[in-house]
């Protein structure tokens, strides 16, 4: 039996190239092999972090009598869904439509044409809960292939049909003050004044409505709505930074809590969760919030150390599980803490981070909270330090080392954003080498691919989240550093996008693949935000920030696309504002500016410095702020904007009208929050 998966770069399917199952890669000799054989193809999507797909992969694709059926009946093709989102997508909304729920590991039974015709997800290798065993489920579908295979497929041909009716374009919508006000008001019908974030259990952290809200706050000011949203904001922010979400130790969030009060998290952590979250912290932060501040600083330090790869990018995720165990490196008992800190700091601590004899997570463990100030800082930090020195002498969970183009295009965009925010050149650092690494591996002949693993790049080409989210990470690095590098690389991923994504029957649509991709058999074009940006709403916002700071010819184009772009959101973010967070984002972006900040100076000159880093803490999300030298090439914000009586000085435009320039740090402050 061939081992096809030996060679990948995806970290998921290198964990099945050893299963007794003949597994093929996602290739068009899968599918002809199909046909050759006349068998169907059974599809198996997950990802490296995943816990029910080791679970599902330990007891069935181990195992050699459920091997031999698979391979016997069908062509067997493994799909990590975070290196290849297009096919997860498209198999995804069948699963959904089949089932009314989706989720990995992802099962699903297609024809040699790649058409589905049964999906689910996890299936166990016992029957349980009136849920078949996953050889029950073979034998079914082997039967039903063997006996009924011309209804089969016609089955699944129409299942192809109305999959592909159902996505429509999002028609042609407003979205304005109203309904920019109307989405902080449902929002404040769905917030949990008592735990923080939306809605009931499983919790996930809502990283882009929140930076919605901040934005909606920033604009309208602190009374009213904007009131309402801070308040959202805040209460949220800290309820998780206080809960078992966050890791107290080390820094950084995991996926999501099980539980509506952040007290037991997934215990996975994806760098898409932590670079938002980063983004909204380091935002609290701007607007003089300490937890903000300090939340930020231990998330940013939590991806240079534990995500960081030895080539300057950055990993995808954490494992949810350590040796199969959920939680094993991470939780504790009121012994284990006496053990690590002796018999009196051991209970100060079980009290300060509530880990109970009955514990609050499994088997009498806890996770561990922080629920309120510890007071004495100098016997917290020796406490959480000891603590964090016994943990990592435990098992680590394994780490999903691919670089994904668009998550560490976040990452960049977080990291220079906080960077600039908090003063720390290191981080700026970090997010230049990431971006670097992108464009000397990931753009490969003017194309960008999706992920590389040990700097080789793999062979799946770039989404639009991929094209957009880079772009975006390049922009704030452009703000970040005056370096005109950064935008030119930018523009031109944007220009790619518009040309190959974009719907030249609907303006403003955009698809999430190219126009010269693989043919599938759906086009994918998903416009909400999920757990990241969608593609749409993510290049909407890269184009915003770009028409803001190119020149004068790319101004307009990229304007009117981005304005184009949010006419198809305004009844996605009426109807549900949790699933169009950066849209909303966007949107603010739009209603308050463009704002743009240009302040002018000699590379040494404190008071240029000193004028940079007021626009950066008196800005509102959106804005965009940059300094430099008088005409510096390839720099147009700076064009035509001299010193003032040979001093540095600050340009404010806003919504194409500029103010006079300012020479103090308390006349730009005045501008920029009137």
């Amino acid at each position: 039996m061939a081992n096809r998966l030996a060679d990948a770069t995806s970290p998921y399917l290198l964990q099945h190239a050893d299963n007794p199952v003949d597994w093929w890669p996602w290739t068009p000799e899968a599918f002809a092999e199909a046909r050759r054989r006349d068998v169907p193809v059974l599809l198996s999507i997950g990802y490296a972090a995943c816990h029910w797909c080791h679970v599902m992969a330990h007891e069935s694709f181990e195992d050699a009598e459920t091997a031999r059926l698979m391979n016997d009946h069908f062509v067997n093709i493994k799909v990590d869904r975070e290196e290849r989102p297009d096919i997860d997508a498209v198999y995804m909304e069948a699963t959904q439509a089949m089932t009314g729920q989706g989720g990995w590991p992802m099962t699903c039974f297609l024809t040699p044409d790649g058409e589905p015709f049964h999906c689910g997800t996890y299936y166990p290798v016992e029957p349980r809960a009136g849920m078949p065993s996953f050889r029950q489920l073979l034998d079914a579908v082997v039967q039903a292939w063997q006996g009924r295979g011309a209804e089969v497929r016609k089955a699944a041909a129409r299942v192809v049909e109305q999959l592909s009716a159902q996505r429509a374009p999002l028609p042609e919508s407003i979205l304005d003050e109203d309904v920019l006000a109307g989405a902080v008001s449902r929002l404040h019908a769905e917030f949990d004044a008592d735990h923080g974030g939306f809605g009931g259990a499983p919790k996930f952290p809502p990283s882009m409505v929140l930076e919605f809200l901040l934005r909606h706050h920033e604009r309208v000011g602190s009374s009213g709505s904007g009131h309402s949203a801070l308040e959202m904001v805040e209460g949220t922010c800290e309820a998780m930074a206080r809960g078992g979400v966050y890791d107290q130790l080390a820094g950084g969030f995991a996926r999501y809590s099980v539980d509506s009060a952040w007290v037991v998290p997934h215990f996975e952590k994806m760098l898409y969760d932590n670079a938002l979250l980063l983004r909204v912290y380091a935002h609290l932060a701007r607007l003089g919030n300490p937890l903000g501040a300090r939340i930020a600083r231990e998330t940013a330090e939590f991806l240079l150390r534990d995500l960081r790869t030895p080539e300057g990018g950055f990993a995808a995720s954490l494992d949810a599980d350590t040796e199969g165990v959920e939680g094993l490196t991470y939780v504790w008992t009121p012994d284990q803490l006496r053990d690590v800190l002796g018999q009196s700091d051991g209970d100060w601590a079980a009290e300060l981070f509530e880990v109970t004899a009955t514990g609050t997570f499994e088997h009498g463990t806890s996770t561990l909270q922080l629920r309120r100030d510890p007071g004495d800082q100098t016997r917290f930090r020796r406490v959480r330090e000891a603590l964090r020195d016994a943990r990592d002498r435990r098992p680590q969970p394994a780490r999903d080392d691919k670089v994904v183009t668009a998550w560490n295009g976040m990452a960049i965009t977080a990291l220079a954003e906080a960077a600039t925010t908090l003063d720390e050149p290191a981080w700026l650092d970090a997010a230049a080498a990431a971006a670097d690494l992108l464009l000397r591996r990931h753009l490969v002949d003017g194309r960008l691919r999706r992920a590389s693993r040990d700097g080789v790049v793999g062979p799946a080409d770039a989404v639009l989240e991929d094209y957009a989210c880079l772009a975006d990470g390049l922009l704030s690095l452009h703000q970040a550093t005056g370096e005109p590098r950064w935008l030119d690389a930018a523009c031109s991923l944007l220009d790619t996008a518009l040309e190959k994504f974009a719907d030249a029957q609907h303006p403003g649509m955009y698809h999430d693949t190219a126009a010269d991709a693989e043919t599938l058999v759906r086009r994918p074009s998903d416009p909400t935000d999920n757990a990241s940006p969608a593609g749409a709403s993510a290049l909407a916002s890269a184009l915003l920030t770009a028409a803001a700071l190119a020149g004068a010819d790319a101004t307009a184009r990229y304007r009117t696309a981005a304005e184009q772009a949010l006419s198809r959101a305004g009844l996605l973010a009426q109807r549900a504002p949790r699933f169009a967070g950066h849209w909303l984002s966007v949107a603010e972006a739009r209603a308050h500016g463009p704002l743009q900040v240009a302040v002018v100076g000699a590379a040494d000159d404190a008071d240029r410095a000193a004028l940079i880093a007021a626009a950066r803490r008196a800005a509102p999300g959106g804005a965009v702020a940059l300094a430099g030298e008088p005409e510096t090439a390839g720099v147009p914000l700076l064009a035509g904007r001299p010193l003032v009586d040979g001093a540095a000085a600050a340009y404010v435009c806003r919504g194409y009208v500029c103010d006079r320039p300012v020479t103090t740090v308390d006349d730009l402050t005045a501008t920029l929050t009137r």
